[in-house]
């Protein structure tokens, strides 16, 4: 923590004595969405709304950059989804002279790393083919012996059937098929390590979770090479960029200083203020304002401390219930845009 007293004052002080950079210049406009968590109906809406795809889900922005700032995944069905139609979008887009920027989520992370406790049956079930069945029953033979031994270590008196069916219960059809495509070299893990944790896009710093003071005087770039890194490697510890509560991913400290669960270290007497905290890492990137997700405000997007803070996490997903948005970005002005949930829009064929 000293260090990061230390590190503090010196971004301070060279706030006060370097001015920002100048300001470059703007793309026409830009379109930030928030958290998804695998609600693609909601998703859809929104796209709609902003003038970004047409009736038949493709890409109708023209020279609009959107940046999706992670969490597409986990806690509704239709993560698999929404990933296919951005993957789409990323090449139609280019192809009209926009631009679909996806950051890294610290959900995505997860899935990457094995952590899945917010999967939903669906989402496995999205990843399930007709050869699911005869592929479990290969991955169960091939490891019966070390299944056995590990059911066994556990419940010494349980038979082969209730191991079969215990670890059956354990790996839903579509399971197996998941992790294989979130592992580094499957389809989504090499689309993720590909996406950057930060993005810069004119004088707009985007980030899923924000910049704390420990990152604040690193280039971004480096900083999504090390998330990059440590994406490939499966690297799970407790000091991975990918998992320390004041990295990018999942620093909650520019919304709350309360600490929580997922909050290792508290905010002692001494450390920055937020203001203090944005101005440093807005000065170091040479931005003007930061846009963060990943704690929700079903309220809807707010604009905080003089436009230099934009939060547009809102609960789109229905697992939270809370208002659909985006964020649009014009000449500089920050447009939010909140509406409520209609009824799925009919799909044109």
């Amino acid at each position: 923590m000293v260090q990061r007293f230390c590190q503090w004052l010196m971004l301070v002080a060279m706030v006060v004595a370097t001015p920002l950079a100048a300001k470059p210049s703007a793309p026409p406009r830009i379109v930030a969405v928030g958290d998804l968590h695998g609600d693609f109906d909601a998703w859809r809406q929104i796209a709609v709304k902003a003038s970004i795809i047409d009736s038949r889900n493709r890409w109708a922005g023209g020279a609009t950059i959107l940046v999706q700032t992670g969490d597409i995944v986990d806690r509704g069905p239709d993560s698999l989804k929404i990933i296919s139609h951005l993957m789409k979008l990323q090449a139609q887009a280019k192809a009209a002279g926009g631009r679909v920027i996806v950051l890294v989520g610290n959900h995505e992370a997860m899935n990457m790393t094995g952590d899945l406790r917010y999967v939903t049956a669906g989402e496995y079930a999205a990843f399930a083919t007709s050869d699911s069945v005869r592929l479990r029953d290969r991955v169960y033979a091939a490891n019966k012996v070390a299944l056995t031994a590990a059911f066994r270590a556990k419940t010494p008196a349980m038979t082969d059937d209730a191991i079969r069916a215990a670890w059956l219960a354990q790996t839903p059809l579509g399971k197996l098929e998941h992790q294989a495509a979130w592992g580094p070299d499957g389809q989504l893990g090499r689309w993720t390590i590909a996406n950057p944790a930060i993005a810069k896009v004119g004088d707009t710093m985007f980030v899923h979770g924000g910049i704390s003071i420990s990152y604040a005087n690193t280039a971004f770039q480096l900083i999504n090479r090390r998330v990059a890194e440590a994406l490939k490697a499966h690297d799970d510890s407790e000091q991975s960029i990918l998992y320390d509560p004041f990295g990018p991913l999942w620093y909650r400290g520019l919304v709350t200083r309360k600490a929580d669960p997922e909050q290792a270290a508290a905010f002692p007497p001494g450390y920055p203020s937020i203001d203090q905290e944005l101005a440093a890492a807005l000065s170091y990137a040479g931005a003007r304002r930061m846009v963060i997700a990943h704690t929700p405000r079903l309220a809807g997007i707010e604009i905080s401390h003089g436009g230099q803070l934009a939060r547009i996490d809102t609960g789109i997903s229905r697992y939270y219930g809370g208002k659909l948005s985006y964020l649009e970005i014009l000449g500089g002005q920050l447009v939010p845009h909140d509406f409520d949930r209609s009824p799925p829009l009919a799909q044109a064929h």
